[in-house]
């Protein structure tokens, strides 16, 4: 699991619309602390710093150390709220956790042993169809990371959720079921690529030059047989 990063914030008293855009004008957003059958607390980070931690990709999945004046809260990311336009963050909330705290999580997946996969060897292609999955796991014991091996996997095999390894204490949220994370596809050859192309000129629906001088020489003749009738 990732250190814990840390952020300090102070507590707020109005919410509404208006004061959220007066504090993004003075370089804050709002957020709320919420959970652990307690009432929530309404906070101000700093902009930056927020934007900074939410970047680096791991807000969801890694603890933060919150300081709001003398009150210290060891919290989770939950929902961030961003800009439609410039993607800034504009409200997030945490979710307050503990020791006994259970949460379901996305975490991403990692292959290995692509080097020892005879499929991937011999130019086969790794169809990813989930790039993370949901775990169930204690707050203070998110994973960083799923790992799935690829050791013996053969082009036409698919890599089951029981080739991932779970870290102990870890479980599927899906788990009625072997689910499929990537496939091994085989390589397509040229040929059947040039026949793939050439099925889809003719089902596009564009006319080339010599179907639509064709077309018009046929209803010109139509036109005569018209007239002379």
């Amino acid at each position: 699991m990732s250190k814990n990063y840390a952020i300090e914030a102070e507590q707020r008293e109005q919410a509404g619309k208006g004061a959220a855009r007066s504090l993004r004008r003075e370089g804050k957003i709002p957020a709320v602390i919420y959970g652990d059958k307690k009432e929530p607390v309404k906070i101000t980070l700093d902009s930056n710093r927020i934007n900074v931690e939410y970047y680096k990709g791991h807000m969801f999945t890694t603890l933060c150390d919150l300081s709001v004046g003398k009150d210290k809260h060891l919290v989770l990311a939950r929902d961030v709220q961003l800009h439609p336009v410039t993607d800034v963050v504009e409200h997030v909330d945490f979710l307050r956790v503990s020791a006994k705290t259970k949460i379901a999580v996305n975490v991403p997946v990692t292959f290995v042993n692509e080097d020892k996969s005879p499929g991937l060897v011999d130019k086969g292609i790794l169809n990813v169809t989930r790039y993370d999955v949901e775990v169930v796991c204690l707050a203070t014991n998110i994973p960083d990371e799923i790992v799935v091996d690829l050791e013996g996997k053969e082009q036409g095999d698919a890599v089951k959720s029981t080739d991932a390894k779970l870290p102990e204490g870890s479980k599927f949220v899906i788990d009625d079921r072997d689910f499929t994370i990537a496939t091994i596809v085989a390589p397509k050859r040229l040929e059947d690529l040039e026949a793939e192309l050439a099925e889809g000129d003719e089902d596009d629906g564009i006319v080339s030059d010599e179907e639509a001088a064709a077309a018009a020489e046929a209803e010109s003749g139509d036109a005569k047989e018209g007239d002379a009738e």
